[in-house]
């Protein structure tokens, strides 16, 4: 198959706003556990799930920063001609991009685990709707 060069540059956008909202992620989670003062249960087991998240965050900043950069590889392979090398490469990209959006889709559930930790630490009885 054969790729040409405006095929890696159209991830350019969308890789750019991915590692955007992953460093927002990271700012929030960093200003929340430098807020932390109690001491109990509740808290010990939000900041584990916190230390796994801040974890996953890394991961997905990885994943996306080595997709980009393997996207720009792909596109100086294609631009001197090394069509073949270009197209692995740029495959290659695409795999660490999935990577990184199923960390993100990880990191989201465990987002979802530590909200409802914290709602269990409120002691509200919830009714569920029928």
């Amino acid at each position: 198959m054969n790729i040409t060069l405006t095929t890696p540059a159209m991830l350019f956008p969308a890789i750019s706003l991915l590692l955007l909202a992953y460093t927002n992620r990271f700012v929030t989670l960093a200003g929340i556990i430098r807020n932390f003062e109690d001491n109990s249960d509740s808290t010990h087991k939000q900041i584990a799930n916190l230390r796994k998240r801040i974890q996953l965050i890394k991961r997905m900043q990885e994943a996306g920063a080595a997709s980009f950069f393997l996207c720009v590889l792909s596109m100086l392979a294609i631009y001197l001609q090394y069509q073949t090398a270009g197209s692995w490469i740029f495959g290659a990209s695409l795999i660490l991009l999935l990577w990184s959006l199923w960390l993100s889709v990880w990191e989201i559930r465990i987002s979802v685990e530590a909200l409802d930790l914290y709602l269990q630490s409120l002691n509200i009885q919830y009714k569920k709707p029928k």
